[in-house]
């Protein structure tokens, strides 16, 4: 599969659906009339790729709260906001406290994480299509030693819940016709920023065995499906425009060849992401996407700019293996970015022309 262009999930949120998710949820709309808002939004989503000219498009995550919302809403034993609360800041030093879920009671299943977005994208577009999940990694994120005990002694016994469930979603997606599959961990971020890595081994882990241990469980996801694409999306955190992490991938860049996903989409919108050197490490056969356009703030990077940063990762990776995508959601949450609706669709076409300026037109799947 040659693609070079792709959003990496979610989009903003028009206000009418952030709207009648609080009415559907405080019983005031039905399921039915939810429905076909979230499904107006999602026609409004895949139009706005499709005429942007990106490759491979997204549903934008509408149906999610955000973008680990497929899991949590799909099994039951989650306290939705009961979770620890993790600081995301920006270059200002402005803080927001986000509240994560936190597994409260045995995970069982609901229903399917993922195949209502698929078999409604799949329904309303005919080119490619990709579908996102959470790594068991991020999923780990929502064990809390006191308030989960009552449910998984341990968090290793929870996660190999989390890695049977997802493993299942994602033989059910494959039976549904869907053959790109985007496995989203930006907790990988904590095992490359250096002051997080610290604080690891002041709390008694080693932040190399903890990265084996996540690539091993997104193996034991993704493996044995012949024929399916995966990809990686590994970013540094992406809520309201903030972050919470820094660093180059090279403390985690043995993901690269011992992780067995076909394209790495990473995040590489400013400082914070180092340079391309960690790149050397991507086996010849592995697809590496840009992520040179940011979903942060409004300002609009030039094509040239984007065209000379490509011509510097290509130095490391060859060019008919490089792609290009904005490096994160525009919408994690549904608050979304502190951008525009103009302010996405600007950065979405200048993706896909850049793509076209570098590596022509032709999409071949």
């Amino acid at each position: 599969m040659t693609y070079h262009s792709e959003v990496v999930g979610s989009l903003l949120r028009p206000a009418y659906l952030a709207s009648a998710r609080q009415q559907h949820e405080a019983g005031q709309i039905s399921a039915a009339e939810f429905k076909a808002i979230e499904d107006r939004a999602v026609d409004e989503a895949i139009a706005l790729q499709k005429d942007a000219g990106i490759d491979v498009i997204t549903d934008g995550e509408m149906r999610r709260y955000a973008f680990f919302g497929h899991l949590v809403d799909a099994l039951d034993g989650f306290d939705k906001y009961g979770g620890w609360a993790i600081p995301f800041t920006d270059e200002s030093g402005e803080q927001l406290i986000f509240k994560r879920p936190v597994v409260v009671e045995r995970l069982r299943w609901r229903r399917s994480m993922c195949a209502e977005e698929w078999v409604y994208l799949r329904s309303r577009y005919k080119g490619p299509g990709k579908v996102t999940m959470i790594s068991a990694q991020q999923a780990a994120a929502y064990y809390d030693p006191d308030k989960s005990r009552g449910a998984y002694a341990t968090r290793d016994a929870y996660l190999a819940d989390i890695v049977d469930f997802s493993r299942r979603e994602v033989e059910e997606l494959i039976r549904l016709g869907c053959t790109y599959i985007q496995i989203d961990a930006p907790q990988y971020a904590a095992l490359l920023d250096p002051q997080m890595r610290e604080g690891y081994r002041q709390r008694g882990s080693d932040p190399d065995k903890l990265i084996d241990t996540c690539i091993e469980m997104d193996n034991a996801i993704i493996d044995g499906h012949p024929g399916v694409n995966f990809g990686i999306h590994i970013c540094r955190g992406n809520n309201q425009s903030k972050f919470y992490a820094r660093g180059d991938y090279e403390p985690i860049s043995r993901i690269f060849s011992q992780a067995h996903f076909q394209r790495f989409l990473l995040e590489y919108d400013d400082d914070r992401s180092g340079g391309f050197e960690p790149l050397r490490h991507v086996p010849e056969d592995r697809t590496v996407v840009l992520g040179l356009v940011t979903t942060k703030k409004p300002r609009m990077e030039s094509a040239n700019e984007l065209r000379q940063r490509i011509e510097e990762a290509a130095r490391i990776i060859p060019l008919e293996r490089l792609a290009l995508s904005p490096q994160c959601g525009f919408a994690s949450t549904m608050e979304g970015n502190l951008l525009t609706h103009e302010d996405q669709q600007r950065k979405l076409e200048l993706v896909a022309n850049v793509v076209r300026d570098v590596w022509g037109s032709q999409v071949q799947g």
